[in-house]
């Protein structure tokens, strides 16, 4: 059939409605189980971090990824492009550069949740704080996806995409019924017990808990940083907002939609583990699995569906690890074209796969995951990865912020789909909240957490700074040596 005997429905473009938009940026955000119990180790103080993340850091950071994404919504590239048209290319790279490296970076965070549910999957659940295991778990996981990635299958996203609703949405929804007839059962709530002053209040000789932090120091306020990892990538889906019949009406109801979703997900399912467990029984590593171990045994005196269970958390966590692996250096890879990367970098395999990123972000989570060699407590290396994380990821977040603001200034005629409304007065606030929120999150995420034993706390200092300095200064580098036979160098498969 020619082209002019097709049905004109096949050249109708189709639209996102809010509520499509709103879901599809939750399940971005909510890529796992494995956030609950350091949420849930704050007890009823949690609304206070969730609230934090939720309104001063998803919506912002939605609503000006939404403005800049529908502005350069005809380019590739993100926050390379964003970034890049405000500032200068260098600062364009270096962003897009934070976005991939801080990816790599938490891919252990990810796979020791993933390790941690094969432990308990395999009725082995002490290998689950066996730093050891856990290290090498995430190294030999991550080496084998990245051969799959190579091989250009797509069979690795085609079986992660079942990984949201079975590993996440369907332990999710068991944990919480669990807790509801934990409580109707008449078993003691882990939030109504706990008696340490970090989260609860004494009174006349009673423990009642604490609805505000309690603020002794920079340290105490450190896990903010790990709760606001959890709800990071809100920027990801900002470019379809051109994909909107009405952006300007439409992609704030997402955004909200998305928040609600988020919050409702991640404090529910917090508060089932805080429920449930203990609070000196919650482990930021192993808490999920020790919770239902906990319901199970207590309200049915059976312990085998938490093998299950285990291994489809174990699945969800696999599969939102594992499912951007080769995501983020495909956007990496797309600067090439300007001659910021060298062209032993620009290279790929037969199968278009970005053959030379691939191996180097692998030898990088490589020697990142190597992290938990160090430190017997696995629970300790998890929250110091996920600190080097949201380090890296808040310096693009405040960037962006930034780029907003700047370009509103220098191109206010530009043509923007989706407008933050209220003129410059409503972008300075927006942008402004959000720049604030993450700026004070990133200082506190360089203060060894009070509620964990981190050993040597200039270790955990040097460690996190270090982390930051040295994946900021490599993007600088590369772009102030770059040369301009780069820029002539496309990317190429190599031959047998």
């Amino acid at each position: 059939m020619s082209s002019t005997d097709k049905p004109a429905k096949s050249t109708t473009k189709k639209t996102l409605t809010a509520t499509t938009l709103g879901l599809l940026t939750a399940a971005t955000v909510v890529t796992s189980l494995r956030g609950l119990p350091m949420m849930a180790q704050e007890e009823l103080t949690m609304f206070i971090y969730i609230g934090f993340a939720t309104l001063l850091f998803l919506i912002p950071a939605g609503l000006v990824a939404a403005e800049l994404g529908g502005a350069f919504g005809d380019r590739s590239g993100g926050v390379y492009t964003w970034i890049g048209e405000a500032f200068s290319p260098r600062l364009g790279f270096t962003a897009i550069w934070l976005q991939w490296i801080q990816n790599v970076v938490w891919y252990p965070t990810g796979l020791s949740f993933a390790a941690a549910g094969i432990a308990y999957g395999i009725g082995l659940p002490h290998l689950a704080e066996s730093n050891i295991f856990v290290g090498l778990f995430c190294i030999l996981s991550y080496w084998a996806a990245t051969a799959v990635a190579l091989t250009g299958t797509d069979l690795l996203a085609k079986v992660t995409k079942l990984g949201f609703l079975l590993g996440t949405v369907l332990p999710g929804l068991i944990l919480m019924a669990l807790a509801i007839a934990w409580a109707t059962a008449g078993h003691d709530i882990g939030w109504e017990t706990a008696t340490n002053p970090a989260v609860t209040v004494e009174e006349n000789g009673h423990h009642h808990p604490r609805w505000f932090p309690h603020v002794a120091g920079l340290g105490s306020l450190a896990f903010l940083g790990g709760i606001l990892l959890n709800f990071a990538g809100v920027e990801a889906q900002a470019t379809h907002a051109t994909e909107m019949r009405n952006a300007k009406r439409d992609y704030p109801i997402a955004i909200f939609i998305a928040a609600a979703v988020s919050f409702a997900i991640f404090t529910v399912g917090a508060l089932a583990v805080a429920a449930i467990l203990p609070y000196d029984n919650i482990s930021l590593q192993t808490g999920v699995f020790t919770t239902f171990e906990q319901a199970f045994d207590k309200l049915l005196g059976i312990k085998w569906p938490v093998q299950i269970l285990a291994l489809l958390v174990c699945y969800g966590a696999l599969g939102g690890a594992l499912a951007w692996l080769a995501g983020p250096s495909r956007g990496l890879l797309a600067t090439a074209r300007d001659g910021t990367l060298p062209p032993w970098l620009q290279k790929t395999n037969k199968q278009g796969m970005q053959k030379s990123i691939l191996l180097v972000q692998g030898i990088i989570a490589t020697l990142i995951s190597c992290i938990y060699f160090l430190f017997k407590d696995v629970a300790t290396a998890f929250f110091l990865i996920s600190a080097m994380t949201i380090t890296l990821y808040i310096i693009m977040y405040m960037m962006m912020y930034a780029a907003a603001i700047r370009l509103r200034h220098t191109r206010p005629d530009l043509p923007r789909s989706f407008e933050i409304p209220g003129g410059m007065t409503g972008m300075l606030l927006v942008a402004g909240i959000g720049f604030l929120a993450v700026a004070f999150a990133f200082v506190v995420s360089f203060f060894p957490p009070d509620q964990l034993p981190v050993g040597s706390p200039s270790t955990y200092v040097i460690l996190v700074a270090a982390g930051a300095v040295v994946f900021t200064a490599i993007p600088l580098l590369i772009y102030q040596f770059r040369k301009p036979s780069w820029k002539q160098q496309q990317p190429t498969a190599e031959q047998q």
